[in-house]
This record gives C-alpha cells, sequence and structure tokens, in this order.
C-alpha cells in the first residue's frame, strides 16, 4: 500500500497544509488473482477530530489495510480545531478547503475519479460534524457521508455556553465563538447549521448523499446524534444510524470505519501480498 504525505500552499486557508493520502497503486497480488481494471480510485475524505491532525486514522484505526482491499484511495487532511467551517474573521476557510479545493488538487494529483457517485467524505466527533456539514453543503460533489460520534454541537445550547463551567476547552463560550462567530444564535441560522442545510436540499428538491451516522452507547455525544437522527427520519431523509457498543474512542472508530468501508459502492477487491500477508 503507498502513503504519501504531501505539502502544497492552500489559497482557502493562507498557508502551506500537509495531508496523507493512501493510494492502493502498488498492490502485489496473489498468484491466480485477477488484476484491477487501469481506471481512477474511489476516493474517501476523512476528517480527524480535536486535539488531532492528519495522521490521527493511519495510528488509530486498520483504515491502510482495508483501503488497499476495498482498491479505495483516502485523503486525510487536517482541520486543526475549526470545525472544518468558513471563518472568514480569521481568513481561513475550512469548508471551502475541504468541499472545493483539497478535492480539486487532489484530483489533479493522483489518478481519482471526478464523478460524485465514486467521491466520500467520513470523519469522526469534530471531523463527523465536519463530514456532515461539508457533505450536505457540497452535495453535488460528495456521493455519501459517513459520520462517527459526530459534534453535533451547533445547537441551541451553544449561545448558552459559560467559559466557567467547561471541562475542556473546546466546550468554552469563547471556543465557540472563536469557530463559529461571535453572534453565535445567528450562526444558528446559517449553513454551519447542519438542520438548516437539511432544510435548504428539502427546499430546492437537490439530490441528498447518502448519510450512515454511528455513535457508541456510552459517548457523551449519542443525545446530539439521535436528536440528528430524528430530524432525518422527520424530514424524509433517507439514512442509516447506528448505535453500538463503547464510547468516545478509539475502539469504537475502527470498528465502525470498517462498517462505512462495508457499507460504501466500493468495488469486491482483494487484500494483496504485505509483510503481514505472505505465505
Amino acid at each position: 500500500m503507498a502513503t504519501f504525505t504531501v505539502n502544497f500552499v492552500s489559497k482557502s486557508l493562507n498557508r502551506t497544509v500537509t495531508i496523507n493520502v493512501i493510494l492502493p497503486t502498488d498492490k502485489m497480488l496473489m498468484p491466480g488473482m485477477k488484476p484491477r481494471e487501469d481506471k481512477p480510485f474511489k476516493t474517501l475524505y476523512l476528517l480527524h477530530g480535536v486535539l488531532g491532525n492528519y495522521t490521527d486514522w493511519l495510528h488509530g484505526t486498520r483504515i491502510q489495510r482495508w483501503a488497499e482491499e476495498k482498491d479505495l484511495a483516502v485523503v486525510m487532511p487536517s482541520g486543526e480545531n475549526g470545525f472544518y467551517v468558513d471563518q472568514p474573521w480569521n481568513m481561513t476557510y475550512y469548508g471551502k478547503f475541504i468541499g472545493e479545493e483539497l478535492v480539486e488538487f487532489t484530483r489533479k494529483s493522483f489518478p481519482l475519479s471526478h464523478k460524485r457517485e465514486d467521491t466520500y467524505i467520513a470523519g469522526l466527533s469534530m471531523g463527523g460534524y465536519g463530514a456532515v456539514r461539508n457533505g450536505l453543503k457540497y452535495h453535488d460533489t460528495f456521493g455519501a457521508i459517513g459520520a462517527l460520534s459526530s459534534g453535533f454541537v451547533v445547537n441551541e445550547d451553544l449561545p448558552k455556553r459559560r467559559d466557567e463551567d467547561a471541562r475542556f476547552f473546546a466546550e468554552t463560550l469563547t471556543y465557540a465563538k472563536a469557530v463559529f462567530g461571535q453572534d453565535l444564535e445567528a450562526a444558528l441560522k446559517t449553513d454551519v447549521n447542519p438542520k438548516v442545510l437539511v432544510d435548504q436540499l428539502k427546499a430546492e428538491g437537490a439530490e441528498f448523499p447518502a448519510i450512515y451516522l454511528c455513535c457508541g452507547d456510552e459517548d457523551h455525544l449519542l443525545p446530539v446524534n439521535k436528536d440528528f437522527d430524528q430530524y432525518l427520519t422527520a424530514a424524509g431523509v433517507e439514512h442509516t444510524f447506528e448505535v453500538g457498543p463503547g464510547n468516545h474512542e478509539w475502539d469504537f472508530w475502527d470498528t465502525y470505519i470498517k462498517k462505512i468501508l462495508d457499507w460504501l459502492p466500493l468495488e469486491d477487491g482483494l487484500r494483496g501480498q504485505d509483510s503481514g500477508n505472505i505465505f
């Protein structure tokens, strides 16, 4: 399995950024295995959570092994702690970076499919929110959304935060304003709120991406994930929602990213020869 660490200048973020890319172009086949057809790869854009970066998924899960088996390219950017939304007051446009610039750059740089039905976005926690928000906002680009333990924090409780009550910096009012803007009540009515995007797509008659939501049964974010599941159901949006054993932790995400890959319309690829699979 080939992995690439790539640096490039992002116009959306006004700086050099680093991404990891998994690309199964070097698969060594077992005897009798049929070579893959020479065509562009289906692609998953995979987002990390708060405190993480572009290395998280490679270190925390078996995504590299499963991507090889599925003949899937995986692109892993850094979102810092910015919730993958545009922040014009900081001159950083994370949403535009994920939904437009990153897709354009990687498609120019690697043999990736340009088809919506071959292009997917997923993430965990902050990245789960980022996958849903940007998957819906850029629904013409992404054909499917996978969201694990999503941080659906843009809700009526957001403006009620108090710094002195927070157990963690990402739960403070100061942080919320830095990410979503000083007027949090106004932010609830914009497209940083996934529910607003659901309503907009419904009103436009737009085609929704396929949606897979999941969360651990001991996860503190389970209530907001259930709430979004109920909102989609009430809106008549077809989706999958699963609650499984686990907390807000890599054991759960390792298990469920495999479930998401099995759910996606991927090729029936085969594992090749590697240091853990020889005979």
